[in-house]
């Protein structure tokens, strides 16, 4: 594990340096082998190099993603441009791609297995994706452009911690918090009393903040506030603003996807997704498009009504959406989120999550003090399976900071991988930004919280249960448009009363969810399912025509977003889920025309659970075959080879469709 109890910010640039170093050496020493190149010292060779790099990278990343600093910030520039520089050099190195080309040209003829194979395949593949077979003078630009994008993503990513950071509501007035539940007016008062202000509350852009904020607050102006304070991040043409760094990306990743023979930068990563091709995710999400949108529509229309038969004269606007809608399904279901929270208390739904994953693939989880952790607020947990043999350890970090980027995520500190023949056990952490204990209560998270925190550990999962010999293909190395999978179907446990009942009891009087509130629940499940759909799917548009894009002029980001939103008939009053200033997913991420993916996912994961509940929720078979075909054999084949290995058969889109209730 990460001693981080010795590590300090003054290493880090060194030891990137020494990984460096280390790395180009045994690069230089596969190149230098005077034996023909062959599977063991060449592709083998390649994928066990760059150790050292390898950890410390992990932890620099990590913690500037969870734990940042001015420090760390500057740090990363100055790294950045260092590590891109070392994959260019590796990936440009015309006698390492020479070894590796002459191994791929006689693989019919190596006794492989599907895993060696798989490894050699993507290994002469990364090669060529990444410039190997381009000439000098493309090679020199190709490095220019990795070098800038690796600095431009740094770059929005810190813009964009600023500005949701930098927005602070205090409110001063009593009044103003009508509606608002107490124990979000609590952490409000907290809030504020850490931030030097006491007797007021303070109320950020934060998600724990801001959702039931938009949801419950009566002032329709300060929900106005929050909101646009919310979709105007890094559009505020301030220091932060990041419209031009966007475009700047946009036009650059046009230019590289050129360079190295593909038409769009859509073209270039999709090749190596299920999807393939552009049109062939066009095409998905023109499928759900239409109900999605006709849905969404009915939804607005049902919310009108309701703000007319109180009396109002405005019409709906995209602040109003959450306050009327939640109204709604008090009105339709008699289910408050509010009424939720009592029962579902963070320890609780963490051990039923553990419990199920017990169920299903027989492994413990156990809690462990004296590991050096990089933030007081993270826990520890060693991880075996039934018989005591160790599995890895999973670092699990709850609650928002100034210092960690919103969201929530999986991450690994160290994938799982095999080193003469013994397994090298994986170090994981997921990441999230819950509800935080306030008022003398404990952390009492909403059910959206719950479903969060199921989907981030079926990643872990994904990466703890991992069973490959490679590194580079461990774990969730897998195409994006599978990864969602383990993580996605995970979900579906969450709300199972089976599951419910195990981990749902009232924090106070440790009574179990009454079987009216999980009925309300699951009555509950497609409504609003217009709006969620249709904000999401604007995502997935918005990312793949920023990719799809032919000309390395740089756009005019908002006129290039109203566009897009245009063309699907966005309806007004929804906006899109990320707006292009934010969308650190595609502009900080790795999901660059890949937002789609979650869609594309969660066509697997429907059918997937459908063959748990054409069986039982534990059936020990098809759990067996989920852990053995997916969980453990990372992208060590072909996905859909996986997925079919696993079901039988390929997914089918209805259970998806009848889940939203788009069918």
């Amino acid at each position: 594990m990460p001693p981080f109890d010795r590590i300090n910010n003054a290493h880090f640039l060194p030891a990137i340096k020494k990984g460096i170093d280390e790395q180009q050496a045994e690069i230089a020493a596969i190149t230098a082998n005077e034996a023909p190149a062959d599977f063991n010292n060449t592709i083998e060779a390649l994928d066990a190099s760059g150790m050292l790099l390898r950890q410390v990278t992990t932890v620099f990343g990590n913690l500037q993603s969870a734990n940042t600093s001015e420090e760390l910030q500057q740090l990363a520039k100055e790294a950045s441009p260092l590590t891109s520089k070392n994959y260019d050099d590796i990936m440009l190195n015309q006698a390492l791609f020479d070894r590796v080309a002459a191994v791929y040209a006689q693989r019919d003829k190596l006794d492989l297995t599907t895993e060696q194979g798989t490894l050699l395949d993507k290994t002469y593949k990364r090669f060529n994706r990444n410039g190997a077979a381009l000439d000098d003078t493309q090679k020199d630009r190709l490095r220019k452009i990795n070098e800038e994008l690796s600095l431009l993503s740094l770059q929005f990513d810190e813009n964009l911690l600023a500005e949701t950071n930098g927005f602070q509501l205090f409110i001063t007035d009593q009044a103003d918090l009508a509606g608002l539940p107490d124990n979000v007016k609590n952490a409000a008062a907290e809030a504020a009393a850490e931030a030097g202000q006491s007797g007021k509350w303070l109320f950020t852009v934060h998600k724990p903040s801001l959702i039931p904020f938009l949801q419950y607050a009566d002032n329709r102006y300060l929900r106005q506030q929050m909101f646009e304070a919310y979709i105007n991040r890094g559009d505020n043409n301030n220091n932060y603003d990041n419209k031009k760094i966007l475009t700047r990306q946009a036009a650059l990743r046009v230019e590289r996807a050129n360079l190295l023979g593909y038409p769009t930068h859509a073209h270039y990563v999709l090749e190596e997704n299920m999807a393939h091709t552009p049109d062939q995710v066009y095409a998905l999400l023109d499928e759900v498009l239409l109900p999605a949108r006709t849905m969404a529509q009915k939804e607005a229309v049902e919310l009108q009504k309701m703000i007319d038969a109180e009396g109002n004269s405005f019409e709906l606007q995209p602040w109003d959406w959450w306050y009327y809608a939640e109204k709604l399904k008090m009105q339709k279901y008699d289910l408050d989120e509010e009424q939720l929270r009592p029962y579902f208390e963070l320890t609780n739904v963490r051990n039923g999550m553990f419990e199920v994953a017990g169920n299903l693939y027989g492994v413990k989880f156990e809690k462990v003090e004296g590991i050096p952790v990089y933030h007081p607020d993270v826990q520890t947990y060693s991880v075996t399976e039934a018989n005591g043999e160790p599995v890895g350890l999973l670092y699990m970090d709850f609650y928002p900071r100034a210092s960690k980027g919103g969201g929530a995520w999986m991450t690994s500190y160290r994938k799982q991988y095999k080193t003469d023949g013994e397994n090298v056990a994986p170090v994981i952490s997921m990441v999230m930004n819950f509800s935080k204990p306030t008022g003398g209560k404990p952390a009492l998270l909403s059910f959206d919280e719950v479903t969060t925190m199921f989907h981030e550990f079926g990643h872990a999962l994904h990466g703890l249960l991992s069973d490959c010999n490679y590194i580079t293909l461990s774990g969730t190395s897998v195409p994006r448009d599978f990864v969602e999978l383990p993580s996605q179907v995970m979900e579906n446990w969450a709300a199972e009363p089976e599951v419910m009942k195990n981990y749902a009891h009232h924090y106070q009087t440790g009574e179990v969810i009454p079987d009216a509130l999980i009925a309300k629940i699951k009555n509950a499940g497609k409504f609003n399912q217009g709006f969620a759909t249709m904000e999401y799917l604007a995502a997935c548009y918005l990312d793949l025509d920023w990719h799809s894009l032919t000309t390395t002029e740089e756009q005019d980001a908002i006129a290039f977003e109203n566009a897009a939103m245009q063309k699907i008939e966005m309806p007004e009053q929804i906006v899109v889920r990320y707006r292009s200033p934010y969308f650190a997913h595609v502009f900080a991420g790795g999901y660059s025309a890949g937002y789609y993916s979650y869609l594309w996912s969660e066509i697997l994961d429907a059918d997937a659970f459908e063959a748990f509940k054409e069986t039982s929720l534990f059936d020990s078979t098809t759990a067996a075959a989920f852990r053995h075909n997916v969980l453990e054999r990372g992208g060590t084949d072909d996905p859909m080879t996986l997925y079919k290995n696993f079901r039988g058969r390929a997914p089918q889109k209805e259970p998806m469709l009848k889940r939203k209730g788009l069918i």
